[in-house]
């Protein structure tokens, strides 16, 4: 910035991990603060929450970190769910409920998740959009420190962080569930990062594997999947786990007990998409959430990518089963499909169909004949609880999906607190029970009991069979601002500027790289596709007044003070509503990074 900008007050409805106290610029004066704008259903945020937990032990005397909660779902205007979520993802910093996105509007932020800096006197000095900061942030940070201590103006010492009493109980966020060959039940308990088996009551402990802390060794386990006999066999275990935060695959030989890395570096995925098949081991996963054997292999539902990958516990491989990484829905062959956050698989009895729940578009979507197809859904930003048919019916951010024996689908609708029925037979939704608490999984057992692991109340619930209600329910889209912009020429601008100690690399050629689209299609009259440019002029439709205008920008850097300089990859996804407006500007300015130099 060319200008010292003064951080806007921080305000909200309320705040978390504070011991009830509100917190403003003036308590945190001396600090430099980085505050987190995200929200809690978006696989981008949770991966921020990840990336700043370094930081937080490294600088923990000299930063403060505040999450920023500007909701997308009507689910996460909640305060309840809020504090439920804080829980649920291990935050440990304060967090201020921006339920109205004031504070959203106020620092500019267009994208979940946004970074802001604020230096210790008060003013904005950076602003990024998307994931894999942590290095920049790390040297502006240095940079910060050594500025503001030799002015005299940083203060070290204790942050406003305080912590909510521990809970007990046997299950703590339980993710999903499986039913192995004796009866017995499968569960990732989540926020306890382990693996446990129940018996078949759902309700006894049978044995826990892996430790109860992060990385003993999973790290927020979600999906499981039980192998074919004659594969486990070969492959010497029975059980695979989405270790999600760690961007990992294990597995569980579950007649011994022996967990094993299976896939994953643990580096979470920054590169471009191929068709090739990888070594299992050495690949780069991105938050996996969910995992079912179809088409001979183990299908991964890579949420933090919006895209399906396989994986083969014979030949130890991986590779890209469909999606390109675009964040929208759009059908057709695989692979060249788009998706949002898939995080439920259920396969048909038949075996020929993969079902699954697309949570970012509150869709129920299919894999059948190499075709993917949207049985309910609308888009990005169309939710709600409403029944009927297919194409009217909506559900909001769904996580977990089970196929029926008769070719009906049930499916977690997580933040409408319901299990749903699909039936594609009448082409149409109903109600199957209503009022649990973020359920995020449905397992139907071989004795054909319906069990739906109600995350939010830390419990596995059976329904009573045979239940269904119909519910007309309401209508929701998500009323983020929209960006007002004249018909006709606009000028699409991507601000990118390399973090400290970065520059440009184009050894492998050109480091940028540029996509837009538009739904709906009809939107843009010329601008769409692929380019290596970060400016891009676009020509809007005035007979269409309104839409969403899909962005996705990445630039390839690398250090400059190293002889064998770190490689990194900056990639964001914006899904911008606009307004056509003739009083509107010709320009659209989003930040995919924007550092500056401290102050003077």
């Amino acid at each position: 910035m060319n200008s010292r900008v003064r951080a806007p007050e921080l305000s909200g409805r309320g705040w978390l991990n504070t011991g009830g106290r509100d917190l403003t610029l003036a308590d945190l004066r001396g600090k430099i603060l980085i505050l987190d704008f995200w929200t809690f259903c978006c696989i981008n945020c949770l991966h921020v929450l990840d990336e700043l937990r370094p930081l937080e032990e490294k600088y923990g005397d000299a930063i403060v970190v505040i999450g920023v909660h500007s909701p997308k779902f009507e689910h996460e205007r909640d305060p309840v769910a809020l504090a439920a979520a804080v829980e649920r993802y291990g935050v440990h910093h304060p967090v201020v409920d921006d339920g109205d996105m004031h504070l959203w509007q106020q620092y500019a932020a267009k994208a979940w998740p946004t970074l802001a800096v604020v230096d210790p006197t008060g003013y904005l000095v950076a602003s990024m959009a998307g994931e894999g900061h942590a290095e920049g942030l790390s040297r502006l940070i240095d940079e910060l420190i050594a500025k503001h201590e030799a002015d005299g103006t940083l203060h070290r010492g204790d942050g406003p962080f305080v912590p909510p009493p521990a809970p007990d109980g046997l299950l703590r966020f339980p993710g999903k569930a499986i039913e192995l060959p004796g009866g017995n039940l499968l569960v990732s308990d989540s926020a306890r990062h382990s693996v446990v088996e129940l018996a078949a009551d759902g309700e006894t402990l049978v044995r826990r594997f892996g430790g109860e802390q992060r990385n003993e060794p999973f790290s927020e386990p979600q999906g499981l999947v039980l192998l074919p006999p004659p594969v486990a066999e070969i492959a010497g275990y029975d059980v695979v786990v989405a270790d999600t935060v760690n961007h990992q695959l294990r597995a569980i030989n579950t007649a011994t007990g022996e967990i094993t890395l299976v896939a994953g570096s643990g580096r979470p995925w920054r590169s471009t998409v191929d068709e090739h098949p990888h070594d299992a081991l050495a690949a780069d996963l991105s938050s996996p959430w969910d995992l079912a054997w179809f088409d001979d292999k183990v299908i991964i539902a890579m949420a933090g990518i919006h895209q399906l990958w396989w994986f083969d516990p014979i030949k130890r491989t991986v590779g890209v089963y469909a999606g390109t990484t675009v964040e929208a829905l759009r059908d057709g062959p695989l692979p060249d499909v788009w998706m949002a956050q898939p995080s439920g698989l259920s396969v048909s009895a038949d075996g020929e169909r993969l079902w699954i729940a697309d949570s970012e578009t509150s869709a129920l979507r299919y894999v059948e004949a190499g075709v993917l197809h949207t049985a309910v859904g609308q888009g990005l930003f169309d939710f709600g609880h409403v029944d009927g048919p297919a194409a009217e019916a909506l559900f909001q951010h769904p996580l977990g999906v089970a196929a029926l024996p008769d070719g009906s689908v049930l499916v977690a609708d997580t933040y409408n607190g319901a299990v749903r029925r699909f039936d594609p037979v009448a082409n149409a939704v109903s109600t199957v029970d209503s009022g649990l608490a973020e359920p995020s999984d449905i397992l139907v057992t071989a004795a054909n009991e319906v069990l739906v692991v109600e995350s939010a109340a830390h419990r596995l619930t059976r329904l009573a069979p045979g239940v269904v209600k119909t519910v007309s329910g309401e209508r929701h889209r998500t009323e983020r601002p929209p960006s007002h912009l004249a018909p006709g020429e606009v000028t699409l601008d991507v601000i990118f500027t390399p973090a400290p100690g970065q520059k440009l690399d184009s050894q492998f050629g050109s480091p940028l790289r540029l996509t837009v689209s538009a739904s709906p299609a009809e939107l843009l009259l010329s601008g769409d596709g692929v380019t290596t440019d970060l400016s891009r002029r676009l020509v809007l439709n005035p007979d269409v007044p309104k839409g969403v205008l899909q962005v996705v920008a990445q630039a390839a850097t690398c250090d400059v003070d190293a002889e064998f300089g770190a490689c990194h990859l900056t990639r964001q996804d914006w899904g911008v509503p606009i307004v056509i407006d003739p009083t509107g500007p010709d320009r659209l300015p989003l930040v995919l990074r924007g550092l500056d130099e401290p102050a003077a």
